[in-house]
């Protein structure tokens, strides 16, 4: 018998471990889209509010980014499936078209 049983199969465990740094990445990624979303300059003269809504998409995109790189660790893609990063490149492509358009 070379191969592990199903009973010492630990990638339960180890997605649980990953899910956390992986969970609050997407967090900090969904905050900071949501208020690169929801700021509104009152004019073309408030640099404050476009300085405010470049950051935003910045820290978003480097959340993604974050996450995307701890993803593409070999172990962490043996655990985890594709579908765990979707909706950080969801929120860092929204912050991409949110920086492009109006930021």
């Amino acid at each position: 018998m070379t191969s592990p049983s199903h009973v010492d199969d630990d990638r339960g465990c180890l997605r649980l471990v990953l899910a956390v740094p992986l969970t609050l990445l997407n967090l900090i990624a969904a905050y900071f889209c949501w208020t690169a979303l929801t700021i509104r300059p009152s004019g073309t003269w408030d640099d404050d509010a476009y300085a405010g809504i470049v950051l935003s998409c910045v820290l978003t995109i480097g959340a993604t980014g974050a996450a995307a790189a701890l993803w593409l660790a070999p172990s962490v893609r043996r655990a985890m499936p594709w579908w765990w990063m979707s909706p950080s490149l969801l929120l860092g492509a929204a912050a991409g078209v949110r920086w492009a358009v109006g930021g």
